[in-house]
């Protein structure tokens, strides 16, 4: 009987022992520590020379030292899509208030993480938050694919380490890349085609981060000439050029499928 006993408690302990060591291996969910959330203040009228000259800017970004994030007067409509890598017009459903309603975030968490860590952690601020909750619908549909052209990519990579900074800014010359992962290429040059509304997806087969110059024609709306842009900018080639003659890649129109984020409940944050 002791012997018996002896078994099946040894079954026993086996069974539990790979259980409690998945529980310990199971990352933890990634969370802001502080994180508040408020309306933003309407917008005030700034005047200029006695004339009003428009209202308050906004912007949203990771902290330079990797500890938390801050936005200001951004919408949660454009908070999903910058923290989700998707373009704004391949979300739909939910209320008005969602791209109407400005909100102020600011979020801290203790010690310092990738930017990748930090997205997930906004991601769970808006889940906790504001109640959002999405399902991802994937269609076949029109793309751009992404691919290196011929003799091949012309970014410089960049090793250096993550500096939280914006990955892509504009200046004189045009786009800056610093330290551009290529899935952030893709959404970058996906919001500039803004015209055929086709998704760019990744098919480069580049897993580092890449520093480039992109000067491009900016996409106009059709009823829009471009003599409303300065004398300098008129000349530059095409986005479809500049991508193949200074980044060496090319942007080929293809059938894909795409990811749509349909937005299924989300709340108004309650007060902090």
């Amino acid at each position: 009987m002791m012997k018996r006993l002896l078994c099946v408690f040894v079954a026993a302990i086996s069974l539990i022992t790979p259980a409690l060591a998945y529980s310990q291996e199971k990352p933890a969910r990634l969370t802001f520590d502080v994180a508040t959330v408020r309306l933003s203040d309407p917008d005030p009228i700034r005047m200029l020379n006695g004339v009003p000259s428009g209202g308050r800017g906004g912007g949203i970004k990771a902290l330079p030292g990797g500890n938390g994030y801050s936005a200001q007067n951004v919408s949660v409509k454009l908070m999903f899509a910058l923290m989700y890598k998707v373009p704004m017009r391949q979300i739909s459903g939910g209320p008005e208030w969602m791209n109407a309603d400005r909100y102020d975030v600011e979020a801290r968490v203790d010690g310092a993480y990738s930017l990748d860590d930090l997205h997930l952690m906004y991601q769970h601020l808006l889940a906790d938050r504001f109640n959002l909750k999405f399902h991802i619908e994937t269609k076949d549909g029109n793309v751009y694919a992404l691919m290196l052209d011929t003799p091949g990519s012309k970014m410089k990579i960049n090793t250096g380490p993550q500096d939280f900074k914006i990955p892509v800014t504009f200046g004189p010359e045009g786009a800056i890349g610093t330290r551009v992962p290529m899935p952030y290429l893709c959404w970058f040059l996906g919001q500039q085609l803004q015209n055929t509304n086709r998704p760019v997806i990744d098919l480069t087969g580049l897993d580092k981060n890449y520093d480039f110059t992109l000067s491009y024609l900016p996409e106009l709306p059709p009823d829009v000439s471009k003599d409303v842009l300065p004398p300098e900018v008129r000349d530059r080639p095409s986005l479809f050029d500049a991508v193949k003659q200074q980044l060496g890649l090319k942007l080929v129109p293809q059938k894909g499928p795409i990811d749509y984020y349909v937005i299924d409940h989300i709340d108004r944050p309650s007060d902090n």
